[in-house]
């Protein structure tokens, strides 16, 4: 039997196939409700935020040489001395406001949330029942996830939750190790305080390491690897399945996020995903829950759907899928150059054009709040959202998602190696309209050689989305001409509706 956590067993697949005959919900698991969101919005927020000092905090605090353990020892001391665990215990969230975040989050047009529950630091943001390290008892001492779902429930937006934690068995095994220079050399960390929150030893470096370079690649080499495997019958699976089935029984989430290549731990993964859609079955009569996980394989994607961290898929995919990403580090990091309103609007047009959704994360600080330039993004994605929203959410793929000399390049981490032209378009369709969306705004005539006449039906009327100002066009056998107007009625991008002859 395989046990890597990125294929699914033979008699997992079998397991499947009899979940799914008895199960009533097409070949696709994904409801409506996602398909026609497009757009959602995520708190990835955990004690790691407290530093502000961004992403893996709690990991590179360990690791001698690096800026995030150079800031660990000078604002908070060495750690054998002052571990994560103690961040741990520093988290208040103390200015906490789900409720306005949550109503904000969706006045930006989000038709979802999610909410991390747990990240590799192997903290529980709940009232965990297998999990003593968790946010009731340590630090904030509330349930944020409770919280975060009676807010996202209370503004009628489906809620999600992210679980990261099947990686904390190797991701943590920093906490053992020790200083290869300086005055405390062999001096071994506070892993051995609490093997419950880092998980117990299985990949310490040998004593003896006397330089920060060597102690830097050894871990790269072994614990810093993203693995996949574990051997079955591991507790730490039986843990973690526990602590995801207690999450998915108490919160009812009709999404959950994996940070893993396909299920983890194979038939627990199997498990904890039987267990979503039963549970959403028991609402809803039906199956209303999706999960998310990477690089899938076309028989997972049967039942799961495919997310691409920070990327873009190069073509409309037949099921539809979703890109998460952040305007800054995944974990809040003061003074980052966060992404602009018209970086994240180009990405969404262009990932809804190829049946895809956006996941934004805006990094929330220790304390609960989101900064000034977070909130005036915010305020700037909400303005684009009221003019161009109506050509983005319901909408589905056309024949060709688009036009023009640019290409996103597909897979994950791709993000960031585009620049759009005026020329370059997406196509969107609703009902009997067609949106052309221009991911930079034409100054000039604009051909849409996809609406010739050749290629296309004859066309009825032509609107500038947002705006009341008549557009000058004309269908040829080669293309849709359009006359830019002399204004847009928003920043960044523009958008037409294109509707046919019915």
């Amino acid at each position: 039997m395989m046990t890597r956590r990125g294929f699914v067993t033979t008699a997992a697949l079998a397991s499947l196939a009899r979940w799914a005959k008895a199960a009533p919900i097409e070949s696709s698991p994904t409801p409506d409700w996602f398909r026609d969101a497009k757009f959602g919005m995520w708190a990835h927020w955990s004690a790691q935020c407290v530093p502000e000092q961004g992403d893996w905090y709690a990991r590179n605090m360990y690791i001698q040489g690096t800026p995030q353990s150079d800031y660990h020892r000078l604002h908070y001391g060495h750690p054998s001395r002052c571990g994560f665990k103690e961040i741990d215990h520093l988290w208040r969230a103390e200015n906490w406001d789900p409720e306005g975040l949550v109503s904000r989050y969706r006045r930006g047009g989000a038709k979802y949330f999610m909410a991390l529950a747990n990240h590799h630091d192997n903290f529980d943001n709940w009232d965990s029942s297998h999990h003593a390290w968790n946010s009731v008892r340590i630090g904030p001492q509330r349930d944020l996830i409770a919280g975060w779902a009676a807010a996202a429930r209370r503004e009628k937006l489906p809620f999600g939750v992210s679980t990261h934690a099947s990686h904390a068995w190797h991701w943590f095994q920093v906490a053992y190790s020790y200083d290869a220079e300086g005055d405390l050399a062999g001096v071994h960390y506070d892993g051995h305080t609490a093997p419950d929150l880092y998980c117990p030893p299985r990949m310490v470096p040998p004593d003896g390491i006397r330089s920060i370079a060597a102690m830097q690649d050894w871990h790269k080499t072994h614990d810093g690897k993203w693995y996949e495997d574990l051997p079955l019958g591991d507790p730490f699976i039986a843990d973690w399945k526990a602590r995801t089935i207690d999450l998915i029984t108490k919160y009812q989430p009709d999404m959950i996020y994996f940070d893993d290549t396909g299920l983890p731990f194979g038939e627990a993964g199997l498990a904890v995903v039987e267990q979503l859609f039963a549970t959403s079955r028991g609402l809803h009569g039906t199956n209303r829950a999706i999960a998310t996980a990477k690089k899938l394989t076309s028989e997972q994607r049967r039942y799961l759907v495919e997310d691409y961290e920070r990327g873009f898929s190069d073509q409309i995919q037949p099921l539809p899928w979703q890109t998460d990403t952040c305007i800054g580090d995944w974990h809040y990091k003061r003074d980052i150059t966060y992404k602009t309103v018209g970086q994240v609007v180009r990405m969404l047009i262009d990932i809804v054009s190829k049946n895809g959704n956006l996941m934004l994360n805006i990094p929330v600080r220790g304390d609960g709040t989101i900064d000034t330039r977070e909130e005036q993004f915010l305020d700037s994605l909400t303005a684009w959202m009221d003019v161009n929203g109506a050509g983005i959410f319901r909408t589905r793929p056309w024949r060709v998602f688009g036009e023009g000399p640019t290409r996103a390049g597909g897979g994950m981490f791709s993000e960031g190696r585009t620049q759009y032209t005026p020329q370059d378009v997406r196509f969107m369709a609703l009902d009997q309209d067609l949106y052309a969306h221009c991911l930079d705004q034409p100054h000039e005539k604009l051909e849409l050689h996809s609406l010739g006449r050749d290629r296309c039906e004859a066309i009825a009327a032509v609107a500038l989305v947002g705006s009341d100002v008549p557009v000058r066009w004309k269908q040829t056998p080669a293309a849709l001409e359009l006359e830019a107007p002399e204004r847009f009625p928003s920043k960044e991008t523009a958008a037409f509706r294109v509707r046919m002859n019915a």
